[in-house]
């Protein structure tokens, strides 16, 4: 007999959430009102965008700063807050503030919709996410427009400020400049703050509790120094890989001076495993890039945080595993801690289901989009960006049919949501009738 059937419950009212939530922005941004023309562009392109707005993942169809009007470009920017941190959290301190109880069910939706590993007060949970995320955005979005007052104006440099810090912060990437941020490929304040944001929020708001409350590396949970320390290593690795392949690439970074090749190497390693952003035109990047991009596209961020992919500890979990077996070791060893076995089979599940999806959906639209031998790595880039919810694009997105944009769209919610649930829900100790009987082992050969 199975047990824990609320957390069960607890998973499809989460999905439920998101799915009404897209649904809603979606009729918002299908309203003439929401357009800089007055006329909608269709509710396919309009549930395209808010489900990219939702799973703070970036990839649009029309121009975010021409074609939408203001009061369209506030419900995104809402769309992609209630997406970052999610409904559940907003939820929890609308019902307190209006006197509601938290039951239990509550307590396990917000703990499985932020993958907390404590069990502490949700409401303390929820409300130290929302606190993190203002704070980071309102401080961000101050020195932001501090650096565009000039440019821009008071009022718009203001609005532009807390646009960006929101999309950074919730690795969204929606920016409201047209080719994104490469006009500002070598400027340091844009370049410091954007990925500062999306660093910290691709971190997740776990790791960044647990950084503030021990102060002190010796004493950090397990799961933040792996999230730190792989999050590091990847964008070092990709600073130097990115460097030395596109150095010579007129179409990046061969004409470019080179404070600015440094400052878009920085940026685009970091940026590639969660927000949309980019500096650079990804489409004229070297192939070999292309490629590496679609791995670092494919980890994603860290577990609990506002990005997508299979996430840093999936990875970090699934090398230590190959080491040890390369090693002859029995046990599976990380900074000095066993990883469990179960824990080892939920990584590895992650991944081959998460291979599964990308492969699926890329050879669907394969044939609805009727593509070409060139288009297959187009395809391929778009639908990683879309399951790690990274939003970059070699500009193929707005060419999508119907059917490709839908297919784009679930991909993107199983990307935001799947690979977090089907952890959780495998992580889950259900209590089953012991087997009466028990088979012997078998051999099977492997290599």
């Amino acid at each position: 007999m199975l047990v824990y059937r609320g957390k069960l419950a607890s998973y499809q009212i989460m999905l439920l959430g998101f799915g009404i939530i897209i649904l809603l922005g979606a009729v918002l941004l299908h309203l003439p009102v929401s357009y800089a023309s007055g006329q909608s562009l269709g509710f396919i392109d309009a549930l395209f965008t808010a489900t990219s707005a939702v799973t703070v993942t970036g990839l649009i169809v029309v121009d975010t700063g021409s074609h939408f009007s203001l009061f369209g470009q506030i419900v995104l920017m809402a769309l992609i807050q209630v997406g970052g941190l999610g409904f559940m959290a907003f939820g929890v301190l609308f019902a307190v503030a209006l006197g509601k109880r938290i039951r239990l069910k509550q307590h396990l939706m917000i703990q499985n919709s932020t993958n907390a590993i404590s069990t502490q007060s949700v409401i303390k949970l929820a409300l130290a996410i929302v606190i993190i995320a203002f704070s980071f955005e309102a401080v961000a979005a101050l020195v932001l427009a501090f650096r565009w007052y000039e440019e821009l104006g008071m009022a718009t440099s203001l609005y532009y400020g807390l646009f960006h810090a929101i999309s950074a912060f919730n690795n969204a990437g929606f920016a409201l400049w047209s080719d994104s941020l490469m006009q500002y490929v070598g400027d340091p304040v844009v370049n410091l703050i954007i990925s500062g944001l999306f660093i910290f929020g691709g971190l997740g708001f776990t790791v960044i509790l647990d950084m503030y409350h021990k102060r002190n590396w010796r004493n950090l949970a397990l799961h933040s120094k792996i999230a730190i320390i792989t999050s590091t290593l990847l964008i070092v690795i990709g600073f130097f890989f990115f460097l030395f392949v596109e150095l010579l690439n007129p179409a990046t970074l061969g004409n470019l001076h080179w404070s600015e090749q440094l400052w878009s190497a920085y940026f685009q390693s970091a940026v590639t495993r969660t927000a949309g952003f980019n500096t650079v035109d990804i489409g004229a990047l070297m192939p070999a890039t292309q490629l590496f991009f679609l791995f670092l596209m494919f980890v994603g961020a860290s577990s609990g945080s506002t990005g997508g992919g299979i996430k840093t500890n999936t990875l970090a979990i699934l090398v230590a595993s190959m080491l040890s077996i390369i090693k002859g070791e029995k046990e599976v060893q990380l900074l000095e801690r066993r990883i469990p076995r179960e824990t080892i089979l939920r990584a590895l599940a992650v991944i081959m289901i998460s291979l599964g999806i990308i492969l699926f959906v890329t050879l669907a639209l394969t044939l609805t989009e009727e593509a070409s031998h060139n288009e297959v790595l187009m395809i391929l880039f778009e639908v990683v960006s879309a399951f790690g919810t990274v939003g970059l694009s070699m500009g193929i997105t707005d060419q999508l049919s119907d059917i490709g944009k839908l297919l784009i769209c679930i991909t993107m919610f199983i990307g935001r949501l799947g690979p977090l649930t089907i952890a959780v829900a495998l992580a889950q100790k259900v209590e089953k009738r012991q087997k009466r009987v028990k088979y012997i082992e078998g051999e099977v050969l492997i290599g």
